[in-house]
């Protein structure tokens, strides 16, 4: 992670952390970066969720792209990998989203895909973090027609829902599902799409007002769609974030179906098909170890990542895997997505239950999850308060006394001021109480918010 690149993009608080001048500011270093090498006058694509701060932002952002004659075309509200998309669909230099994905409103961001639909390496963002720097004094700005020009594409939409519609197989005919959007940018896309495919669908949060984005709603809050499900009776429920870029489940019964439980349900099944190129499935350090095993029980390889998709989709690149995500959600099926979809997640899980005529619970019934304990402590510094010594002696009495029972990991979060403390073990208590001494450490050694 970079100065002020997380696992994600640029992240704060709107108008204060993420301020307009900094938005002007990666508007320029990202044009002169990205499109250096060129030729041509670049074309670059700006989407946004539905927070109330996404339109100040992307004024700003598009007043610092224009400046230094990049063209701008926004897409308006449209989901991360919808941009992920276009932006090749489109043959443009790159592409922009405006969110903090699942963060609450007041939090905005900013991340960008290469021309390729890829989120950008860790090197080419420290290249535009050195023009935030400098405050670009080093990149012309434009004069007279070299200023860049903004159009409105109202396409985009359509245009993604077409490709989604695509990358599945057969229809859902004869599934009844509950989906909630967030009040995000996933709301008009799904709405458009599902009944298209022939599932009968009820909506949860699908009316966006700029500032009830993710509020008691989406993949983090999931009290409500596991109630409507059982209620309701329906076959399963769908939580997407609030940029659509992530996907949780819920069975038929109320159980959470996390990442996890995706990741094995369609690694499984695309074993079985023939799919799944290199007979691997790609997860990162924060995916169980239950996942792991039940992996290596059906004689699937695994690798593991630093948390992030990006990262994820970096080794499936290299090593032409097709499958990979995160427990969080953020799955990728790299025939028909450069990152995390929710929406892609949500149809392919479902392309599962048709094909294999199975519930959502029967699915994910062979994967035994491990206890698992998390504590985010909110820390002063980050990286100071994971390397200190006290906090170093506790990570490693809790790692003897779990032993090959379990595992812990500490790490800091790439968006947050948060340390975060995992522990997995067979054995609950054990692993809740390991958990805690590691957080408590933490917070006595002065370290805590």
């Amino acid at each position: 992670m970079g100065k002020y690149f997380g696992t994600d993009g640029v992240r704060g608080v709107a108008g204060a952390d993420l301020t307009c001048e900094m938005a002007m500011l990666i508007g320029r270093g990202a044009a002169a970066v990205l499109t250096s090498s060129t030729g041509h006058k670049p074309r670059i694509v700006i989407g946004k969720d539905t927070r109330q701060s996404g339109d100040m932002l992307e004024a700003a952002l598009t007043a610092g792209l224009c400046s230094v004659g990049a063209d701008v075309e926004s897409l308006g509200v449209v989901p991360t990998p919808a941009v992920a998309y276009l932006v090749r669909k489109y043959n443009a230099d790159a592409g922009v989203v405006i969110s903090a994905s699942h963060n609450p409103m007041e939090f905005n961001g900013i991340k960008i895909f290469a021309g390729t639909g890829y989120k950008l390496p860790d090197d080419v963002e420290e290249e535009i973090e050195a023009h935030i720097d400098d405050k670009c004094a080093g990149i012309p700005l434009a004069t007279g027609d070299g200023v860049g020009r903004v159009t409105c594409r109202i396409d985009g939409i359509k245009d993604y829902v077409e490709h989604l519609y695509e990358s599945i197989g057969g229809d859902l005919s004869g599934l009844n599902v509950c989906i909630d959007c967030a009040n995000g940018a996933s709301a008009e896309v799904a709405r458009q799409l599902f009944p298209r495919l022939g599932a009968k669908c009820t909506f949860l949060g699908v009316s966006p007002d700029g500032r009830n984005i993710n509020a008691g709603v989406g993949s983090t809050h999931l009290d409500n769609l596991e109630k409507a499900v059982v209620e309701g009776g329906f076959d399963c429920g769908i939580a997407f974030d609030g940029d659509a870029d992530r996907c949780l489940c819920v069975d038929e019964t109320g159980m959470e179906i996390t990442g996890d439980h995706i990741l094995f349900i369609c690694g499984r099944h695309m074993k079985q098909t023939g799919e799944l190129l290199g007979n691997t499935v790609v997860a990162t350090v924060m995916s169980n170890l239950g996942l792991f095993r039940a992996l290596d029980d059906l004689g699937i390889a695994s690798a593991k990542t630093a948390v992030g998709d990006k990262y994820v989709y970096e080794y499936m690149t290299k090593n032409n895997c097709r499958l990979g995500g995160e427990q969080s959600g953020h799955i990728i099926f790299s025939k028909y997505a450069s990152t995390g979809d929710g929406i892609l997640t949500s149809l392919k899980v479902m392309e599962v239950m048709c094909a294999a005529k199975k519930t959502l619970h029967q699915l994910a019934s062979d994967l035994t999850i491990y206890p698992q304990k998390l504590i985010n402590v909110r820390v002063k510094d980050k990286k100071a308060a994971q390397a200190d010594a006290k906090v170093q002696e506790a990570i490693r009495a809790a790692e003897e006394k779990l032993g090959d029972t379990g595992r812990v990991l500490v790490r800091e979060s790439g968006t947050e001021p948060l340390v975060r403390v995992m522990v997995e073990a067979q054995d609950a208590a054990l692993c809740a109480q390991c958990c805690e001494e590691i957080a408590q450490t933490i917070r006595a050694q002065g370290w805590a918010l």
